[in-house]
């Protein structure tokens, strides 16, 4: 899984907050340099006289296929068969150099190999401005694929005794670091941050990333200053979690007394001859971090994109130091083939071996899924169905404008990466490995599924609205995330289940109950179903999970409620001009009501104002996830925190307000009426903002 679900995330808490304040979007107009025209697909140049004793990538994958005979595009291959280069080239040429027109991808390198030897490695595009793609000196950020090297390293400490898989994960942590209970009863254990079921909630704004290098803080610093809340039970429900797989780096660093890049080189990168893989950033040298990447290993790191107004716009180093065993990574396409290779190889390269075989078979071994049948987690990597009925282990990236991916298939002796250097190349870095087991190793697409008449009969046990669960679950944060991260479902008369996420998606019933299969696809989700109703979707990725939430939680009660708290304000504040003379009399309770609800009005009118100008500045996904949240949400907060407070005292006010005194020295009963119907409406407002974590100007 991503660091982060995916980086419009600026854009779309944009629009949720627009959409709350009653204010809309503009086009984003965005100065972008001028994109050089891309490179041609790049092999690995010739090798310079330091790296003689470690073959350059493409010169293995020639010589490996140099043998393979021509095959048609249109041929499906038997499990044991290869794919033959000429071909396998051809098809990965023809799906990169679409995705990079139809996408705008920069670049991209990819990296194949089966049956031990690597196949393809290549680079299209450029990495920056009039340097192309090299697939065996250019780096890309890997993202999450990082984690892979953290649980390899991990399972090497319980190869060696010195950590325990099913023992509680503070027995290898500083005092510092430990983990309270927070309420819950069973303590997290080594094998629930390899499972992602540690049961804390994901934050990632503001904390996660960094564009300034003196912002980065040391890993222990920051897992104590970043604790999550505990939201579930340990062990009980996959919630993806970088703060639990950073966790585990540290415990790693703590029982080995070494940093974790240290550590990371000495086990991992120097034994496979990774000579283009680092887990280090390029930060000027601090006391309190380990030391920077190398300055040769900095001159290949490819710049990161963002396609904006017709550009490429170049983007600024992100730093995942202060996470570093989460996503800190770096490779290229020639070290991730020898990596995989390893990885398909038990563990074993060229004599070294990394882990044993035990340790092989738990990388390879579903050990944890939400439901039987979706798809899960190993010991740490990424268990899914592919199609033909294989099974892929491995792990996707994002960060933030880099999108990567590793598969490799056992069983078919095949392992896949592939890495883009811009943030609209997700498509083609998710789709590539299985659109390649797809086409060369399974039946042609069979007619979509047709819908279940018993599905359709009873809509209602499925339809509503759900909410991610990998979010966060208090603060600022939840309100953002509680805008962005609902999903509807739906059941079309035909009898198919529709799922309105990021895209739209449609399932028909298979299995047992609750069970779905995607109309089109092989993708396969699950419902968990109490007294005949669906409360909660089990995501297809295995790494998260949707409840389904009441009305108060919705979007659309958010907005309805914040255009009628809007209406109100500006009723009120217009009422104070516009009023008749005579409605002026009124008993000193009333004045002080009048002032207190015209006050509410002005905060409220304000909080709205402020969240329109975060609204205009969160279309630069910098100000989101750099700089959150930022003064303009926290005045917005503030003054709806206030208006809150102050509307408990207008309804403690309403009897006296209807009391009144004469008859011509109190209010009209109309001016009553719409004090009381202003009144429920900022309190009803005041009721969801709390409810969804908006009144918390402290929490972020």
């Amino acid at each position: 899984m991503r660091l982060i679900k995916r980086s419009a995330l600026a854009l779309a808490l944009s629009a949720g907050m627009f959409a709350t304040s009653g204010v809309g979007l503009a086009q984003t107009d965005l100065k972008t340099a001028p994109a050089p025209p891309p490179a041609p697909a790049r092999s690995a140049p010739s090798t310079p006289a330091a790296h003689l004793a470690k073959p350059s990538s493409e010169t293995l994958a020639r010589t490996a296929a140099a043998q393979a005979p021509a095959a048609p595009l249109d041929q499906r291959l038997a499990p044991g068969e290869a794919i033959p280069r000429a071909v396998l080239e051809a098809y990965v040429d023809g799906a990169v150099r679409n995705a990079m027109t139809h996408d705008h991808i920069a670049g991209v390198s990819v990296a194949i190999v089966q049956n031990g030897q690597v196949v393809l490695t290549k680079g299209y595009g450029f990495a920056r401005p009039g340097r192309p793609v090299d697939p065996d000196r250019t780096l890309f950020r890997l993202g999450s694929i990082s984690k892979t090297f953290t649980w390899i390293a991990l399972m090497k400490d319980a190869e060696a005794g010195r950590i325990r898989l099913d023992a509680p994960i503070n027995l290898f942590l500083p005092e510092k670091l430990q983990i309270h209970d927070q309420g819950f009863k069973r303590p997290i254990l080594v094998r629930d941050l390899m499972t992602h079921t540690p049961g804390f909630e994901d934050r990632v704004l503001g904390q996660l990333f960094e564009q300034d290098p003196a912002r980065v803080r040391p890993l222990v610093e920051y897992l104590r200053q970043e604790t999550p809340r505990r939201v579930r039970e340990a062990g009980s429900l996959p919630v993806y979690s970088n703060y639990g797989a950073a966790l585990a780096g540290e415990a790693i660093s703590y029982v080995n007394g070494h940093p974790y890049q240290d550590l990371i080189e000495a086990e991992i990168l120097r034994p496979l001859s990774l000579t283009h893989t680092t887990f280090r950033e390029p930060y000027p040298p601090r006391a309190d971090l380990p030391a920077p990447m190398a300055a040769s290993l900095e001159a290949d790191l490819s710049d990161g994109y963002r396609w904006a107004a017709g550009g490429f716009r170049p983007q600024p180093f992100v730093y995942v130091s202060q996470a570093a065993p989460a996503g800190a990574g770096s490779s290229s396409a020639g070290d991730m083939a020898r990596y995989m290779l390893a990885i398909l190889g038990g563990g074993q390269l060229e004599g070294v071996t990394l882990y044993n075989a035990d340790t092989a078979r738990g990388f390879r071994t579903l050990l944890q899924a939400p439901a039987p049948g979706l798809n899960g987690w190993d010991n740490g990597f990424h268990d899914a169905a592919l199609p033909g009925g294989w099974r892929g282990q491995g792990h996707d990236g994002d960060a933030l404008w880099f999108r990567a991916n590793m598969v490799t298939v056992p069983g078919l002796n095949l392992g896949v990466f592939v890495a883009t250097n811009t943030n609209t190349g997700g498509d083609l870095a998710e789709s590539l490995p299985e659109q390649i087991v797809g086409r060369f190793y399974a039946p042609a697409p069979a007619a979509p599924r047709g819908g279940s008449p018993e599905l359709a009969a009873s809509p209602s046990a499925y339809a509503g609205t759900y909410l991610n669960d990998r979010r966060p679950y208090g603060g600022l944060g939840k309100f953002a995330f509680m805008l962005i991260s609902q999903l509807k479902v739906s059941v079309t008369p035909d009898g198919r289940l529709l799922t309105h996420g990021a895209q739209t998606q449609a399932w028909v019933p298979e299995g047992p109950a609750g069970h779905f299969v995607e109309a089109d696809g092989l993708k396969t989700s699950a419902f968990e179903i109490q007294d005949g109703r669906a409360e909660r979707w089990l995501d297809p990725s295995g790494a998260t999970a949707y409840d389904r939430v009441s009305f108060l939680s919705q979007v659309p009660t958010l907005v309805v409620l914040a255009v009628l708290t809007a209406i109100a304000a500006i009723a009120t504040l217009f009422g104070q001009f516009t009023r008749d003379p005579r409605e002026f009399r009124q008993t000193s309770s009333q004045g002080r009501a009048n002032l207190l609800q015209t006050t509410i009005s002005v905060l409220w009118l304000i909080a709205f104002v402020a969240v329109g100008i975060w609204g205009l500045r969160a279309r630069d996904i910098d100000n989101v996830i750099f700089h959150w949240p930022g003064p303009f949400l926290l005045i917005a907060s503030a003054c709806a925190f206030v208006a809150a407070t102050l509307t408990l005292l207008t309804v403690a006010m309403e009897p006296l307000i209807w009391r009144g005194g004469r008859r011509l020295d109190s209010w009209s009963a109309g001016r009553k009426l719409r004090f009381t119907a202003t009144t429920l409406i900022y309190s009803a407002f005041s009721v969801v903002l709390g409810l969804w974590g908006a009144l918390e100007p402290w929490s972020r």
